[in-house]
């Protein structure tokens, strides 16, 4: 079933109305007309079946039919922190993460950084970033549109390690432990009771992947280092890979 995020001010408590693109959709795609249905999420706390009562000019009004269970969410938070690759991978990397299960993105520069950071053409690379992050968790049935931060320094981006619970530094040259030997008393520890949560960040390098002194720098701010097996993964693959690994490992996926 067709499935449209609002914002909570859309949202009332027995009514909602579709604005903008989304309304477009609605009406000149989708076809809808009065008596049709879709589901609706504010993405925060609210979700429900709804039906079209009538279309005025460019929204949809529509009624709610029935609330929804939030519970598409996985209980392991992860944030996928992604140096910034060439072309368009950021936005596979987006979309298809966004599809498997993280909650924010964190786009960074690191040495080997190959594209060159415009901060006045970056904000619509955020826009168009945010967008497909939305159509993704609409088309995976998510609860929440994912986060999308502006790109920060590899100094930037160490400050924060201490947000989380966890944070795992993906490096092809780490022949010690693996996701795995980290994550499993990871998750043990922390996810025991049901309806706890954990935080976890992943770090991913760009092409030319991670230097040894952006891996001395990150462990020394409180990451570990991990290996993602004995193959070399693409950096648009290596954080879809690390990430289905982790929910799989937290039980979202039938581990644990």
């Amino acid at each position: 079933m067709q499935r449209y995020f609002v914002s909570p001010e859309q949202f009332n408590e027995d009514r909602v109305i579709i604005t903008g693109e989304d309304a477009r959709h609605i009406t000149r795609v989708m076809r809808g007309k009065p008596g049709d249905t879709f589901i609706v999420s504010d993405g925060v706390s609210r979700e429900a079946l709804v039906k079209i009562e009538h279309i005025e000019q460019t929204d949809v009004f529509a009624v709610v039919i029935e609330p929804l269970e939030m519970k598409q969410e996985p209980l392991l938070k992860v944030t996928i922190a992604q140096s910034l690759p060439k072309g368009d991978k950021m936005e596979t990397v987006i979309q298809k993460c966004t599809e498997i299960g993280a909650v924010h993105f964190v786009p960074f520069v690191s040495a080997r950084t190959i594209v060159q950071y415009d901060a006045k053409k970056e904000g619509k690379r955020l826009d168009r970033w945010r967008k497909i992050a939305k159509e993704a968790a609409e088309q995976s049935h998510r609860n929440m549109i994912p986060a999308i931060d502006q790109p920060l320094s590899w100094k930037s981006l160490l400050d924060t390690f201490s947000e989380y619970d966890v944070v795992c530094f993906c490096y092809e040259q780490e022949h010690g432990s693996q996701l795995r030997d980290v994550l499993k008393p990871f998750i043990a520890q922390t996810l025991q009771k049901p309806g706890t949560t954990a935080s976890l960040l992943l770090l991913v390098g760009p092409e030319g992947g991670f230097t040894e002194e952006e891996c001395k720098e990150a462990e020394e701010a409180g990451a570990v280092s991990v290996g993602l097996g004995r193959r070399i993964l693409r950096c648009e693959t290596a954080g879809m890979v690390a990430l289905a690994c982790a929910l799989y490992e937290s039980g979202e996926m039938g581990g644990a």
